[in-house]
């Protein structure tokens, strides 16, 4: 059996600080948060969110679900630990005047009461915490009786092309970068098996849980430069492995990627690259 309390110190160790989101924040803001509304709104759906419903976003970035939330009529509450995050999520939600506050919290420690949220949501946050069973236990715990908990996570690994594309990119100008050690899988993944995603929805105490594996991430580019910005946008850690390459490398690595891009759309349109998605939902 799994030592679920030596699992959690390394993936702490491995986990990026909330300056490093601070950092990245603009960049997630531009180049990520707008692609993320048609995968939002699939759960959204899942979850049977309506006009009305008190909507919890859980390790919201700058928006991504609980803005199409928002759009649908519910009263949204936006939770993240990076300020910056917020800041941004903020002024989106003042520039469509909708009805969304956001506050700065950490998702193991909500400063929530119980039993408060219709639907309690999160999407590409709680997937990635270094003590996911703590994050979901307290999204379970402010989501009112009968409410729904949901989770929007990567499915494989082995599908993830922006992954690929960037990995191989890399690789094309330096040759001894190895990428993510495959010992150390990436916090990203840690519910990629939809059956790890059941169990731990179940665990946290949510009943009638389902786990949707028939929809993508789909990004959309057409240029290495955009999926570069989309990579090191999305997360800290593209950004810490290319940290220690020089400008002249880093701009090789851009060119790969734009040939790259620019092969898979053969100037009919943007490149797709694709994601498999698990969205688990449950109820309290």
């Amino acid at each position: 059996m799994t030592d679920v309390r030596h699992e959690t110190t390394q993936q702490a160790e491995h986990s990026a600080p909330v300056e490093a989101w601070d950092a990245i924040a603009a960049r997630y803001d531009e180049h990520v948060t707008p692609g993320e509304s048609e995968l939002a709104l699939a759960g959204l759906r899942l979850a049977g969110v309506r006009a009305g419903d008190t909507f919890l976003d859980v390790a919201a970035g700058t928006g991504g679900l609980s803005l199409p939330a928002a759009r649908l009529g519910a009263k949204v509450l936006a939770t993240d630990w990076s300020p910056r995050m917020i800041d941004h999520f903020t002024a989106r939600a003042a520039a469509e005047d909708l009805d969304a506050e956001g506050r700065v919290m950490d998702c193991h420690r909500l400063d929530i009461p119980d039993d408060t949220y219709d639907v309690t949501g999160s999407q590409f946050g709680v997937m990635l915490v270094p003590d996911q069973a703590a994050a979901l236990r307290e999204m379970v715990r402010v989501t009112k009786p009968g409410g729904r908990v949901l989770l929007i996570a990567y499915g494989d690994p082995v599908a993830f092309e922006a992954l690929h594309f960037f990995i191989a990119a890399v690789q094309a100008v330096v040759p001894e970068f190895e990428g993510p050690a495959e010992d150390e899988p990436l916090l990203e993944f840690q519910v990629a098996d939809p059956d790890v995603l059941r169990r731990r929805l179940t665990d946290a105490g949510l009943t009638d849980v389902t786990v949707d594996t028939n929809h993508q991430e789909r990004i959309e580019v057409r240029t290495g430069r955009q999926l570069w910005n989309w990579c090191l946008g999305g997360n800290p850690i593209p950004g810490a492995l290319v940290a220690g390459f020089t400008d002249e490398q880093r701009e090789d690595i851009v060119r790969v990627l734009d040939g790259m891009v620019r092969e898979r759309f053969a100037d009919t349109g943007p490149a797709i690259l694709t994601a498999p998605l698990n969205i688990g939902v449950g109820t309290k």
